[in-house]
């Protein structure tokens, strides 16, 4: 352990242990403001298309070999959930591929103590392994609980749309792998990119997670039931959902 983050412990200890709370800057713990690196001129984005989708989970499983997660932990998988519509009866099986969101406005930034997860220019939301204190704010900022904390490293973890793969012309793991081509990454800014293509030729089918929580995911769905866009509140609502696994 570094020595920002061994003073930041101590402070933390101190706090906890009936101490006044001493401000990071008196701490003398030299944060640098949130970086921002990755090509400005990119927008990096998402689309998964839930007609392509048959549940093989070869995404979890290049991830987990990509990045070498720990075992039982993973930056991306297939859900299996059971949706019943409200009045009728049966459930119905649906999939959905569940990941970091790489939102515009990622509520995990600026709840981050130590300022370890931040925003790169191309829109890409990463982890300083180096700065993370493991203090776990960040996942439960999440809204999509794409986010965990490392059993190895003891820091958080999270899908980073295999950044080091893009940066050198490559498509992130879970996208190389998918067999039924249901997942597209690219720069949402290119009017010549597939994904642009698609979001605008299926502009009325385009769904996204939670959209209530203000976050702008940018992993965007073909195929999405609305029980994962309006989960039932009250009078009104189409649908239950339940996790099956």
């Amino acid at each position: 352990m570094d020595l920002s983050k061994r003073k930041f412990l101590q402070q933390i200890g101190a706090v906890t242990a009936g101490a006044s709370l001493i401000p990071i800057a008196e701490a003398g713990l030299n944060f640098s403001p949130t970086r921002r690196e990755g090509n400005p001129e990119k927008r990096y984005g998402m689309l998964i298309d839930l007609r392509r989708c048959i549940g093989c989970q070869s995404c979890t499983v290049s991830c987990s070999v990509e990045n070498q997660t720990p075992q039982g932990q993973f930056r991306t998988t297939v859900n299996q959930y059971q949706v019943a519509v409200k009045g009728e009866e049966g459930f119905t099986n649906v999939l959905l591929p569940r990941l970091c969101n790489h939102c515009d406005n990622p509520p995990c930034v600026p709840v981050c103590p130590v300022q370890a997860t931040f925003q790169r220019e191309d829109g890409i939301v990463v982890v300083d392994n180096e700065r993370c204190v493991g203090c776990a704010y960040c996942v439960q900022a999440c809204p999509y609980d794409a986010r965990f904390i490392n059993h190895s490293t003891q820091t958080a973890d999270k899908c980073t749309f295999c950044a080091h793969r893009l940066e050198v012309g490559l498509l992130p793991a879970c996208v190389e792998s998918c067999v039924g081509g249901a997942r597209i990454i690219g720069d949402l800014k290119d009017p010549n990119s597939t994904i642009r293509k698609m979001l605008t030729e299926h502009e009325a089918e385009i769904k996204v997670l939670k959209p209530e929580s203000g976050t702008l995911p940018q992993v965007f769905y073909i195929g999405l039931d609305d029980a994962f866009v309006q989960p039932l509140q009250g009078k009104g609502q189409p649908a239950l959902w339940q996790e099956v696994f």
